[in-house]
């Protein structure tokens, strides 16, 4: 057990190589020559021979690929040593419980006994009702073969109720605490998920049906793009979610007119062209994250975000991240705060005449904005910021969700060894993580699709963004990590000192408002809720539907998921929901009306618009820049940079 998952990265490219293996040494000596058709000529079978031989030199190639990237990192190796420990716990707390280890055991005996009688009646032809269906939201068992075939059937019944088994077992464990019962849970999950039918060749019913129909061709085309996603990955395998030929930043992505009219080592700062006939006299930052790029805020003209704004009658600037490598390794949270927001407000009064701005943030591009304004707000600074928008930002971490899996003391230490080591943290392995948050949608449904279907990925917006990473710093992630995650040291007074000011978001007057969402996997509401309890200035609270990107990035013409208001803030998010208010639609219209009703963004005094280069400073270049088109690849010298 222990060579087969080394460390989770190890675990996923481990269980590939057995799904391949398994598919090429069982699916053509069983599953292929049982699904073949009787008499074959010479010449068809010889071109299943020519097939079987191209798999097997792909696949040659594909062993040296995996075998080169078994050595492990300080991070992984951490998880790993995690993992195994929780599987210990969990040992422990059942051996400790005869009386559950004995009801297990003969559930396992009865669901397989009740599961045999079931195969039987089913293969001679009799209806039977299944002992277990998939969930709705379950997508893996949508081929009509999992329902109306015996022999699928009964794997699947048989793989669902061992999955049951294992998670309900895990909630019965005694002794553990809720942190080591999450970790049990979420690697359980993990490799309960990597043995799904439906990852392997020979008990997929639609790769046996494409096997057949292309005689292996889905399998020879699946092989050689993984070797290709293997070669464009950093640990473990980043899959291939879209077709990345399709798009590119700055031509059917990221295409707000606009200027980029400052620029520093850290940032490139674009203001956006009016479309109105005048704009709010107080100009309007966005702050998002630098954890993958900007432009999830600016996909296409009809998901645009920042349109929206600049329609609504913003004038609008935005911050996009460098992508950082090795010779940024000691820029820190402090110098993102200092070259980031304080630097872009800095331009803007000169772009605009304007001493204050409204901010708008998101994710932990909203961390550092709260740190901000705490900074400026100890600085006697705070009336540089009007109003401050959060959008799904964490600011308590009391709970980081199943993230927080990977961010104990000893994952953290490996962690800040990487780092150390290397001055930067891979975006790739950062997507990779995080892509095992949500594994069946993000990880396995790809795996199939691209490398046992031998599918081209369909092209799509949002997965392209998904899949243009950035890189971290490393100073600013380990202290981010070490400060916030596990420590949660920014709801402290005086938790986090920045530039020699201790900070204290207690002491903040500038209104706020905060936007959750209520299937946020990323940044839980359950937590982000308790950010909006520490201003002392006036704070409204918003929770909309869907998840981190979806119910953030919703415009108002779709009409879709809600969102719930409550002007009361109680001590508990539990109670703010029960008493809060459902709506229809987007929450951008409650906030554009939070904004003008409140005098952030005063109708009453309009003013002419804002051109890029009007004011002081010039334009650089046309948005969307330089830094937001770079990439991983091109960053670290992998690939020539494009010009």
């Amino acid at each position: 057990m222990q060579s087969a998952w080394q460390n989770p990265f190890q675990a996923i490219s481990q269980g590939l190589s057995d799904s391949l293996s398994q598919g090429l040494s069982e699916g053509f000596s069983q599953g292929l020559s049982q699904g073949l058709p009787e008499g074959l000529s010479s010449a068809e079978i010889e071109a299943w021979n020519n097939q079987l031989k191209e798999i097997s030199e792909q696949y040659q190639g594909l062993m040296q690929d995996l075998l080169s990237r078994i050595a492990p990192s300080e991070a992984a190796d951490s998880i790993y040593s995690d993992m195994r420990e929780s599987f210990e716990a969990g040992a422990q707390s059942l051996m400790q419980n005869p009386t559950l280890l004995w009801e297990t055991q003969s559930r396992l005996l009865q669901d397989q006994w009740l599961l045999w009688q079931h195969a039987v009646r089913g293969m001679a032809g009799e209806q039977v009702t299944p002992l277990i269906t998939p969930d709705k939201s379950d997508r893996r068992f949508k081929d009509d073969a999992w329902t109306q075939d015996p022999h699928y059937m009964a794997i699947m019944q048989q793989y669902l109720l061992f999955s049951q088994m294992v998670e309900e077992l895990i909630e019965s464990l005694s002794g553990l605490d809720e942190t080591q019962k999450r970790n049990l849970m979420f690697y359980a999950r993990q490799l309960v998920n990597a043995m799904a039918p439906t990852n392997f060749m020979t008990t997929n019913p639609e790769v046996m049906r494409r096997t057949i129909e292309t005689r292996g061709q889905n399998l020879v085309d699946g092989l050689a793009r993984l070797r290709e996603d293997l070669g464009n990955s950093a640990e473990g395998i980043n899959v291939r979610m879209t077709d990345r030929a399709a798009f590119g930043v700055g031509e059917n992505i990221a295409v707000t007119p606009g200027a980029v009219v400052y620029e520093n080592e850290l940032i490139q700062l674009i203001q956006y062209t009016p479309t109105t006939e005048k704009t709010f006299k107080t100009p309007l930052l966005m702050v998002p994250p630098w954890i993958n790029k900007y432009y999830i805020l600016d996909l296409r003209e009809d998901n645009s975000m920042v349109k929206w704004l600049v329609d609504q009658g913003h004038t609008v600037f935005l911050i996009s991240w460098r992508n950082p490598g090795p010779e940024q390794r000691d820029i820190t949270w402090a110098d993102y705060m200092q070259m980031g927001p304080i630097s872009a407000m800095e331009a803007i009064e000169q772009a605009c005449g304007e001493k204050s701005v409204n901010l708008l943030s998101y994710c932990v591009g909203g961390t550092l904005t709260a740190s901000t304004v705490a900074y400026l707000t100890s600085t006697r600074r705070g009336r540089k910021v009007k109003s401050v928008t959060y959008m799904a930002t964490l600011q308590d971490f009391r709970d980081p969700g199943d993230i927080g899996v990977f961010l104990n003391e000893r994952v953290v230490a490996g962690i800040e060894q990487t780092l150390d080591a290397k001055g930067y943290l891979d975006g790739r392995s950062m997507a990779y993580t995080f892509n095992l948050l949500r594994e069946n949608d993000l990880f396995w449904s790809f795996y199939i699709n691209n490398y046992l279907k031998g599918e081209t990925p369909a092209a799509f917006d949002l997965l392209y963004w998904n899949t243009d990473g950035t890189n971290l710093p490393a100073s600013t992630h380990a202290w981010y990590l070490r400060h916030m995650y596990l420590e949660n040291r920014l709801v402290e007074p005086g938790g986090i000192e920045l530039d020699g000011v201790k900070i204290d978001l207690r002491k903040v007057s500038t209104p706020s408002y905060f936007v959750s969402t209520k299937d946020d996997h990323i940044a839980k509401w359950n937590s982000t809720y308790y950010g909006a309890l520490l201003p002392k200035g006036p704070v409204t609270f918003v929770l909309g539907g869907s998840g981190h990107i979806a119910g953030i990035v919703n415009p108002p013409h779709r009409n879709k998921y809600g969102y719930w208001t409550n002007d009361a803030l109680p001590e508990t998010h539990e109670e703010w929901l029960e008493n809060a208010t459902a709506h229809e639609g987007s929450w951008w219209p409650h906030w554009q009306a939070w904004m003008t009703e409140n005098g952030y963004a005063d109708s009453e005094k309009m003013v002419p618009v804002r051109h890029p280069g009007d004011g002081e400073i010039k334009v650089i270049e046309p948005a969307p820049g330089r830094y937001v088109k770079a990439t991983i690849p091109e960053v670290l010298g992998e690939i020539p940079t494009k010009k």
